[in-house]
């Protein structure tokens, strides 16, 4: 296991490493003069030279890409061009915890009520029960996150207001956040439920037609205790590598639905940094996907390595 775990933190290391190759060339191979399409097209001369220094554009390539290292090591990116005084490193905090605090309560939601309907439509497999929760996510999942936010604001916080227009709640307690973010975790739902529960089935499917689960009901166990024994565990992997490997989407890819409710999420920082050409926040920003990325599938893989010690020798080639 622990061969296993360095190999994946290596892996993870070495994407890094790449990204960080990826983010210091491109300024230096863009077309043009980055620091002019920055500052602008009328920057006085001082301003072009700040954003010139700021960049680190008279620096070496291996100086900057060292720099950006000891960036990301002391997670200090310097201050934002567009918000003068406003650190990166709290922006993108900010953002991030945003983020965190809409992905798990989509996912509180998600997770439970996808992975039920995967493992009723694989126990009713081929009825119409199984037909409709197939069916339904599918037609579900063909919906945009944005687009289903637009729909779940005029059906539901329109007519009725309990639910919020804004995803940005007023205060900080725990009842008004969860009220607020609602209508964004039920967009999430309607656009992972059928994804999840197609992969939850099928690998329930699996796990039933094996052969350790015809041998247990041989042995006269009832149907709750093998699928508690013996289904779940090995039917949970796929759902398992799935949500990890999605997680970093819905950490920086949910901006049309940060858009739609109004919610400073990270996708959103990253978007607004994009358009007003402020390098330093979108750098952080992208970095930090990055690592929440890193992080989630090398969680997945590590669980599913605890789940199923043969997965060791297929993740990672040990």
């Amino acid at each position: 296991m622990l061969t296993f775990v360095v190999r994946r933190l290596l892996l993870s290391l070495v994407t890094l490493l790449i990204l960080l190759i990826v983010i210091t060339l491109i300024p230096n191979l863009a077309p043009g003069d980055p620091a002019r399409k920055i500052a602008g097209a009328f920057a006085s001369p001082e301003r072009l030279a700040s954003v010139t220094e700021s960049l680190g554009l008279d620096d070496s390539i291996p100086t900057q890409f060292g720099e950006l290292v000891g960036d990301l090591v002391t997670f200090d990116f310097g201050e934002s061009f567009t918000r003068p005084g406003q650190s990166v490193t709290s922006l993108v905090s900010s953002a991030l915890w945003n983020s965190f605090k809409l992905v798990l309560y989509a996912l509180a939601i998600t997770l439970p009520l996808s992975i039920l309907g995967g493992l009723v439509a694989a126990y009713k497999k081929d009825s119409w029960l199984d037909r409709t929760i197939v069916t339904t996510g599918l037609a579900l999942s063909s919906i945009p996150e944005f687009v289903s936010g637009v729909i779940l604001l005029a059906f539901l916080a329109v007519p009725i207001s309990f639910f919020k227009v804004s995803a940005d709640p007023p205060s900080s307690s725990l009842a008004t956040n969860l009220n607020y973010l609602l209508l964004p975790a039920l967009a999430v739902l309607i656009v992972y439920f059928g994804y999840i529960a197609r992969i939850t089935r099928a690998g329930t499917i699996a796990a039933l037609e094996s052969d350790y689960t015809r041998t247990a009901f041989m042995k006269g166990l009832s149907t709750r205790e093998v699928f508690r024994k013996h289904v779940l565990r090995n039917a949970l992997q796929p759902t398992v590598a799935v949500t990890g490997t999605q997680l970093g989407y819905l950490f920086g890819g949910l901006v049309g639905l940060e858009l739609v409710f109004n919610y400073p999420g990270l996708g959103r920082l990253i978007i607004d940094a994009a358009r007003g050409a402020d390098y330093p926040v979108l750098r952080g920003g992208v970095l930090t996907v990055a690592i929440v990325y890193m992080l989630a599938t090398l969680s997945a893989d590590l669980i599913i390595a605890w789940m199923n010690p043969r997965a060791r020798l297929t993740v990672g080639g040990e």
